[in-house]
């Protein structure tokens, strides 16, 4: 099973740019997660809406339009599927998707960003910890959970171009970081540093408008984290940094 993860920064406009579907058909994922789709269904073209051999689930913002959005693609049709966390004022905002296989649990989930002032930051924490909370409630029924997405925050220095620079910022803030020290404590695995704990200079996110991608100045905010459970069973993982479309690149990996 491949399964991939991509902040697509607008699914309409990466579909328009020409990215998307050739995405799929290139690396033909079992399961594609997406996260800041900034679409209602209704507003899709019918080509992304029924994408031919996946079911297709999407969650959106119930209020504000054009912003937030996640989106899960399966070809295997989940058993039962969920929106948000049961928590109103985190599942206003469209941020998350639980698909239940047989065999394993599925979440794409795009947190929220800090910035905007001390009151996004304080509602981007306790974002966390209720999703953490969830999380947990959850894996004690099924133990083999994957969830992915756009975390928005770089868990250490090597996950970042610039760390010392960034000390005070959103997205790299101790207490944002110490979430993601948590999460591992409570057996989640970082894929990605489960394969490969020393690799530099690998990042999932750019900025657009200081052409960062160009210099390879980014951040690693994009993550899959695995159930101990479940590790076991991952083969490999990848970030795709050659794949546009987005200010954010796709990652996938594979499981036996």
């Amino acid at each position: 099973m491949k399964l991939a993860s991509w902040n697509v920064n607008g699914l309409r406009a990466t579909h328009r740019d020409g990215h998307f579907l050739p995405f799929f058909k290139k690396y033909d994922p079992d399961i594609v997660c997406l996260q800041e789709t900034k679409a209602l269904v209704e507003q899709l073209p019918d080509e992304l809406v029924h994408v031919p051999g996946y079911e297709a689930y999407f969650d959106s913002p119930k209020e504000k339009k054009g912003y937030s959005g996640v989106a899960l693609y399966t070809k295997e049709k989940p058993e039962k599927v969920t929106f948000g966390m049961g928590v109103p004022e985190f599942d206003s905002e469209g941020r998350m998707i639980t698909a239940f296989f047989k065999d394993i649990v599925v979440i794409t989930i795009y947190f929220p960003n800090g910035g905007g002032g001390p009151e996004r930051l304080k509602y981007k924490l306790d974002f966390y910890d209720a999703f953490l909370s969830y999380l947990e409630k959850l894996h004690a029924e099924h133990p083999r959970i994957i969830f992915c997405g756009d975390v928005n925050t770089a868990h250490e220095e090597i996950d970042l171009a610039r760390p010392k620079e960034n000390e005070e910022n959103t997205g790299f803030l101790p207490e944002e970081r110490a979430w993601i020290d948590e999460v591992v404590a409570h057996g989640y695995i970082d894929v990605f540093r489960h394969f490969y704990p020393h690799k530099a200079e690998a990042y999932t996110y750019w900025d657009l408008k200081t052409r960062a991608r160009d210099r390879n100045v980014g951040w690693r905010i994009d993550y899959f984290f695995a159930s101990g459970e479940t590790v076991k069973d991952i083969s490999s993982t990848e970030i795709l940094s050659s794949v546009y479309g987005s200010d954010h690149c796709p990652i996938v990996l594979d499981m036996k």
